[in-house]
């Protein structure tokens, strides 16, 4: 099984579901995550898995977060990627948040 990993910045609590741009951070650039779930009870972490897997397009089982469980950066895993995925990335990423 193969896998691709990739550093995401968690914005909870956010008005609205929102994935896309990109957070230059301590640890390279990393694909904005807004959810409306509230840093509580691992209840932004799931509503992070819900919308990389809308917005990629991938199953939600296959998407696991490696590191950063208690914090708003964070490294993802998606297991058995599609061929295109880092296109799909580089598209989010690239995208201007509104």
């Amino acid at each position: 099984m193969t896998e691709h990993r990739f550093l995401i910045r968690v914005r909870p609590a956010a008005h609205r579901t929102a994935v896309g741009g990109r957070w230059d951070g301590d640890r390279g650039p990393a694909l904005i995550v807004a959810v409306t779930a509230p840093a509580v009870d691992g209840k932004a972490n799931e509503a992070v898995r819900r919308a990389l897997a809308d917005a990629l397009d991938v199953h939600r089982r296959n998407i696991t977060i490696v590191t950063g469980t208690r914090s708003r950066d964070k490294l993802v895993a998606i297991a058995d990627p599609p061929a295109d995925l880092a296109v799909r990335l580089r598209r989010l990423t690239d995208e201007q948040r509104q």
